[in-house]
């Protein structure tokens, strides 16, 4: 994020902020009752958020939050974890911090925040001097609702102590990919165990730790690790409905890649590799075959992986082929296939991968290709892992749902605890379960509607890529594609009208209605 953006953004949050904290304000009592916060919070989700209901568990979360009772919640990807703390956040007195992985994911979740009129920030190695000490002085002076850390930021000194500032008051600690702390997890990472620190200065703040993929073994681990006292532990469903899972044996892998690339033509994806190995290799195999495609894995320059998620996440490139190291956090909903070129280590990895397609809830798709050799290939890493029968056993739970005759969905809720789901006669919810019915749902087509609908949605389209690249931001930071097939949909005609749209807040509505409205009078 560039100084003059960052201006930019900051005035237009100082300006944003005192519209969105009149919504936000009681004028009768300081402290509400929980009727009346959870009341302010379904009010929230729709002036500012423009959302009309929660999804599952996210009115549990949030009412345990503001009671202050501490939280562990696993919902999948997708699944809408981040509002679950977004908006308690503009209810409690105080800062809420929010501990993430990756310093591309703050900033995405802090350009979404702010596009909304909430006024929140990172404290990162990305910003120069001038950005760093704004953010501190909105610290301090009250004026910050949600702040984004790294756990090693988080486990420093000058954080500590900024923390403990005179008039800072921390009301909440919001642990994201939550599985990270314990060992048993799929991507477990020493830093995230630094985090009970803080919690141990903070003991009377509320905690909230959330993710989206945690067997009971993980869950004890972080309850335990994080010291949490009589803990709410909520799990939703780990049913994605929308994704297509789809298990083929690896024959001609390139080819296999190619036909499956070329039924999402145009369309936005992730192919995972084992190695950087075989990365580069079908990086530059579909570079030759003329498609959109950029790699990613640790081999590259900070610089280089860093320009390539960004293209990727602005919509400049299609595909991304990549390693296991990315993905995490990734917030592009619009990802409409995830392919793994070989097995993966974990059924836990594989669900977190996958869960990266389809998170606005439109049709999307999971294709595996698997060898047998993959599997020696894995088993020759656990000779130096740290527990290599834990290893092993995770990996004998990813080769029979490879090698499954049930179907699919059915298999992957019952690793995660969940043995109700029965899959309906003609329910295309896998490959198993396609009763002669085409091999995937429907993806992400304007075909159905009429020409009038085509007309808006794709005039919205260009309008959201032109003030995107001019803002330097991702499209889907403006409108998700969702939001954008609603507005076509019903054709709004005033900005109160253009509020009832799916994804519309009052601050997005005054900001980019005008410009909106105008394209839908063109049209009709």
């Amino acid at each position: 994020m560039d100084s003059v953006r960052y201006t930019i953004l900051l005035n237009a949050i100082r300006i944003t902020a005192a519209r969105t904290a009149m919504l936000l304000e009681s004028p009768q009592e300081e402290c509400m009752q929980e009727d009346d916060m959870l009341s302010n919070a379904e009010q929230i989700l729709k002036t500012v958020f423009g959302y009309d209901s929660f999804r599952p568990l996210q009115r549990e979360v949030i009412q345990n939050v503001l009671e202050g009772r501490d939280t562990l919640a696993v919902m999948p990807t997708g699944g809408g974890k981040s509002l679950c703390y977004q908006i308690p956040a503009l209810l409690l007195k105080g800062l809420t911090v929010v501990v993430s992985p990756l310093i591309s994911l703050m900033e995405d979740q802090v350009s979404q925040l702010n596009a909304a009129g909430v006024n929140a920030a990172f404290l990162n190695s990305s910003l120069d001097r001038t950005q760093y000490f704004n953010t501190i002085d909105s610290i301090k002076d009250g004026s910050l609702k949600l702040l984004y850390v790294s756990p090693e930021k988080l486990n420093t000194q000058t954080m500590s102590d900024l923390l403990h500032s005179e008039g800072v008051t921390l009301s909440c600690i919001t642990i994201d990919e939550a599985h990270c702390i314990s060992e048993w997890g799929h991507d477990f990472r020493p830093d995230y165990l630094e985090i009970a620190n803080i919690r141990k200065q903070f003991p009377h703040t509320v905690c909230l730790a959330l993710t989206a993929t945690a067997t009971a073994q993980v869950r004890n681990d972080i309850i335990r690790i994080l010291d949490m006292q009589d803990p709410a532990v909520l799990v939703s469903s780990f049913n994605r409905e929308n994704i297509f899972l789809e298990v083929k044996q690896r024959t001609d892998g390139e080819q296999q890649v190619i036909e499956f690339l070329l039924r999402h033509k145009d369309e936005s994806g992730i192919i995972y590799c084992f190695s950087r190995k075989q990365v580069d290799e079908l990086y530059t195999f579909l570079r030759k075959k003329r498609f959109n495609v950029l790699p990613y894995h640790a081999g590259l320059s900070d610089a280089e992986r860093r320009h390539n998620q960004n293209q990727f996440i602005k919509g400049k490139a299609d595909i991304m082929v990549a390693t296991v190291a990315f993905g995490m956090g990734i917030n592009k909903p619009d990802v409409r296939f995830v392919l793994h070129y070989s097995l993966p280590k974990s059924i836990e990895q594989y669900y977190q991968e996958i869960g990266r397609a389809g998170r606005d809830g439109l049709p999307a798709s999971a294709l595996l290709l698997y060898s047998p050799a993959d599997i020696h290939k894995i088993q020759y890493f656990f000779e130096g892992s740290a527990n290599p029968a834990q290893s092993e056993f995770l990996l004998q739970q990813m080769i029979l749902f490879a090698q499954s005759t049930q179907c699919r969905r059915k298999q992957l809720l019952s690793y995660f605890g969940e043995m109700e789901f029965i899959p309906q006669e003609r329910q295309c919810c896998c490959d198993i379960c396609a009763y002669g019915i085409a091999s995937e749902p429907k993806q992400l087509r304007i075909a159905e509607t009429d020409e009038t609908e085509q007309n808006i949605a794709k005039a919205l389209k260009a309008w959201r890529r032109k003030l995107a690249d001019e803002m330097n931001i991702p499209p889907y930071v403006i409108f998700g594609d969702k939001t954008l097939l609603d507005i076509s949909r019903h054709k709004p005609h005033s900005i109160s009208q253009l509020c009832r749209c799916y994804g519309i807040g009052q601050v997005k509505a005054e900001r980019f209605g005008s410009a909106i409205l105008r394209i839908v009078n063109d049209w009709c």
